[in-house]
């Protein structure tokens, strides 16, 4: 991803500076290695970011913020990527995790008639939970992997190209310059 696009999408530390509720969390808050965008940065974020999301947890958003913190990756990626599963897609997500679990396992798969209430959750999670959550670790592990590494190579391949870019144009300038 290009840092300029990346840059308007992130707010700024400045900008982060004048949330007044976030002044309850102390100076930590505010270290420029949270806000700033390198390779690291963002290959790092898409990482934690893709991973959370593929964890059945409440408290998505602040794992991803706390794994942040901890790894010292960009806090708004982290926490913005979490929300690759949304009501919409989660159904999705969630069954694939499940499939994924079961073949590794060697499971037979169930047909899950899901229904979100407490009888549910009480007959039919004990049923499944153990392909499931499998699934989603290895899911979790693969998807951010895979947003770890793509980033990180889109990275080297845009900064390459601009130093190509570079080149012709210096190479450019120089023929036009030369006395002839």
């Amino acid at each position: 991803m290009p840092k300029k696009t990346l840059k308007m999408i992130v707010p700024s530390a400045a900008r982060v500076r004048e949330i007044k509720s976030l002044h309850l969390l102390g100076d930590w808050i505010y270290a420029s290695n949270l806000w700033h965008i390198n390779r690291y940065s963002a290959s790092m974020a898409f990482f934690i970011g893709l991973f959370v999301a593929f964890m059945p947890i409440p408290g998505q958003m602040i794992l991803a913020a706390l794994l942040a913190v901890l790894m010292r990756c960009n806090l708004p990626l982290s926490v913005g990527l979490v929300w690759i599963t949304n009501p919409v897609t989660m159904p999705g997500i969630f069954y694939l995790s499940y499939k994924v679990g079961a073949m590794i396992i060697n499971v037979p798969l169930e047909h899950i008639e899901f229904d979100l209430s407490f009888h549910w959750l009480s007959n039919s999670l004990g049923a499944i939970w153990k392909p499931y959550l499998l699934g989603c670790l290895i899911c979790g592990l693969f998807f951010g992997s895979l947003g770890y590494f793509t980033i990180s190579m889109l990275w080297r391949w845009r900064v390459a190209y601009h130093w190509r870019q570079r080149k012709k144009r210096i190479r450019a300038a120089e023929k036009l310059n030369r006395p002839g």
